[in-house]
């Protein structure tokens, strides 16, 4: 077990390479066109961010 405390770092570069390898193969698969074609429409927003500039109480530059 005294390679395991000297080579640790070994075995998390093995990891995080089988991980990145895993995210290629994965993003090798997503089409973009047929994802815009069939992307699904957003449902309108809740917050009501636009009505929150309609009272805006900052001060006006003046020219």
């Amino acid at each position: 077990m005294d390679w395991l405390a000297k080579y640790w770092w070994i075995l998390v570069l093995v990891f995080l390479l089988g991980v990145i390898l895993n995210v290629i193969k994965d993003l090798k698969r997503v089409d973009p066109k047929k994802y815009m074609a069939n992307k699904p429409e957003l449902p309108p927003h809740r917050d009501f961010n636009d009505k929150w500039d309609d009272d805006d109480e900052w001060p006006k530059k003046k020219p």
